[in-house]
């Protein structure tokens, strides 16, 4: 069963040839949340979640330039405003966005609200139609067209939830290629200013997690989590941009799809594109904490050489080679 519920539904089509003028065919109604319906919305959810490339943000806050968070609120605060109208008034602001890039090429568009997982928000995609083939009844083969959803490049989505809740960011979208991201994303009304410092705690948070999640042995944790802090301090010091899917082969060679997973996941929200902010990923290499009375930072990979060793029976830490200079300042403290 789905965890996808169909809210509301409908299709509109673009027409529009390279450098050539934009036309609507607008739909007259909704599409019914029949079992085709809900398998298509399904489809394009996975491999939404699933593509990479994705860009973050919230509302631009020039609603006269960027209309689409005052349409929202008006359909959610105003019953005249219904689902169908919204829907219309979206893709009049869509037509005038693609007047503005010539090499944009129509489709159709399927704009869904979708309740899922305790999330209600609108999905958002453009589908060409590609030609396949089929049997038909009497076992000949015929011409098919069909919505090449396995193509799904131009797609966005608003958690609405988040949005009404205030959270920092609540607009995802494909990145794309050129114009493609940029007219979508002005559609939107989208705000994808990365901070480089939080995309990198997020993409160290999701390092740990995926070594959580994969119970990693210590040595093995300590070889994924050194592998990443080199090429993210290599690339930080280059001013390079860095993609999740670079990460995963990098940090996790032997099975990296498996990592990618982990980065790819929507609760996560890491975006590619920016560069490593390298303050960032010292706790890949260094374990730091700290109790009342005191503070203590070392590298990982010393409770394997054994210059640090902790009994986990007594709640002991024992440092060894303590550098002669620490050694005189800790005997004039004990002296004192």
């Amino acid at each position: 069963m789905s965890s996808n519920t169909i809210a509301n539904l409908i299709s509109h089509q673009i027409n529009k040839e390279a450098h050539g003028p934009v036309s609507l065919r607008l739909s007259s109604k909704e599409i019914s949340p029949t079992p085709a319906a809900q398998r298509l919305v399904d489809q394009l959810s996975q491999l939404y979640v699933q593509r990479m490339g994705k860009g973050f943000g919230s509302f631009e806050t020039d609603e006269e330039s960027f209309p689409i968070q005052a349409m929202i609120r008006r359909h959610l605060n105003d019953a005249s405003v219904d689902f169908y109208t919204l829907s219309c008034q979206m893709m009049q602001h869509l037509q005038t966005r693609l007047e503005q890039e010539p090499l944009a090429s129509g489709g159709y568009v399927l704009i869904a609200r979708v309740k899922a997982d305790g999330s209600d928000y609108l999905l958002f995609t453009i589908l060409s139609e590609v030609m396949g083939t089929k049997l038909n009844e009497d076992l000949d083969i015929a011409d098919s067209l069909y919505l090449d959803t396995a193509n799904l490049k131009v797609a966005g989505k608003i958690d609405l939830q988040a949005w009404q809740n205030g959270t920092e960011r609540y607009i995802s979208f494909l990145r794309g290629r050129g114009d493609v991201a940029h007219y979508f994303k002005s559609f939107l009304g989208c705000n994808d200013v990365v901070v480089a410092l939080k995309e990198t705690q997020k993409l160290v948070q999701g390092l740990s997690q995926f070594a959580e999640e994969q119970q990693l042995p210590a040595t093995e944790r300590d070889q994924l989590f050194e592998r990443a802090h080199q090429y993210l301090d290599e690339l930080g010091n280059a001013s390079c941009p860095v993609t999740r899917a670079q990460v995963a082969e990098q940090a996790w060679p032997d099975a990296p799809q498996q990592l990618q997973n982990v980065l790819d996941n929507q609760a996560v929200e890491i975006s590619d594109g920016f560069v490593p902010d390298r303050r960032a990923i010292k706790p890949l290499r260094t374990f730091k904490t700290k109790a009342p009375h005191w503070k203590l930072e070392f590298d990982r990979s010393s409770l394997r050489s054994g210059a640090v060793h902790y009994n986990p029976e007594n709640d002991t830490l024992v440092l060894s080679n303590i550098p002669e200079e620490m050694r005189k300042e800790l005997l004039a403290e004990t002296k004192s």
